[in-house]
């Protein structure tokens, strides 16, 4: 690289990585949070097995891990006006974010629950604890000490993924170098750098999940 590219690169990191931590960041949390509820409700549904609920959540399961994150995306945005739902920019992003988040971890749930020992449900019946109990206390956590890492990898795949929510005009880390690119007409430099950017986040949540796995293993 010459002298006026690096330049350029040096001049756009604070541009590019403002956006990320203001809103690529806090749009992976919102979305991973209200998808790991929707996960949790789903994949218990879905194990108790309940008429008709059981038989709706696994149409969503289907519907939502077997289309592109990008059609839902264009769906809500594009898609619902046309019906004369209107959706803004970023609360569309969250949607389709979480509603996705929710199928896939919906599905690694089910089978950390699946995973528990039947024996423990029925030691819990035994000493007279209600489902929900049992489940909240005895299931869910062991559930989810051997979901966590599949769980967090999931997150980890959902800051790349907010890359997508550019299509439908969020100002996120990638619409910024977008608009950086459309400056200086420097795509490569531009574009490895947000890259590298998007590499540095994963790399931290990679170290703070190898973290919060040696603490889990502690406690067990």
């Amino acid at each position: 690289m010459d002298a006026r590219v690096w330049s350029i690169v040096v001049d756009s990191f604070g541009k590019l990585l403002i956006p990320g931590l203001t809103v690529t960041i806090p749009l992976t949390l919102i979305s991973f949070a209200l998808g790991l509820l929707l996960a949790i409700i789903v994949a218990l549904i879905r194990v108790a097995k309940v008429p008709v609920a059981a038989q709706i959540a696994w149409v969503y399961v289907w519907v939502f891990r077997g289309t592109p994150l990008l059609v839902q995306l264009f769906v809500i945005f594009f898609g619902l006006p046309s019906i004369g739902i209107t959706i803004p920019a970023l609360p569309s992003a969250v949607i389709a974010f979480s509603l996705n988040v929710g199928a896939y971890a919906s599905e690694t749930l089910r089978g950390a629950i699946l995973a528990v020992p039947k024996g423990q449900l029925e030691a819990g019946y035994a000493v007279n604890m209600p489902y929900v109990t049992i489940m909240r206390r005895i299931v869910l956590p062991q559930a989810f000490r051997s979901a966590f890492p599949a769980l967090f990898n999931t997150f980890i795949g959902l800051v790349k993924d907010t890359s997508l929510a550019a299509n439908i005009t969020v100002v996120e880390m990638f619409m910024a170098a977008q608009r950086v690119v459309a400056v200086y007409y420097e795509p490569l430099a531009l574009y490895i750098e947000v890259g590298l950017i998007y590499l540095l986040f994963s790399t931290v949540l990679t170290w703070l999940q190898q973290y919060c796995e040696k603490k889990l293993n502690a406690h067990f």
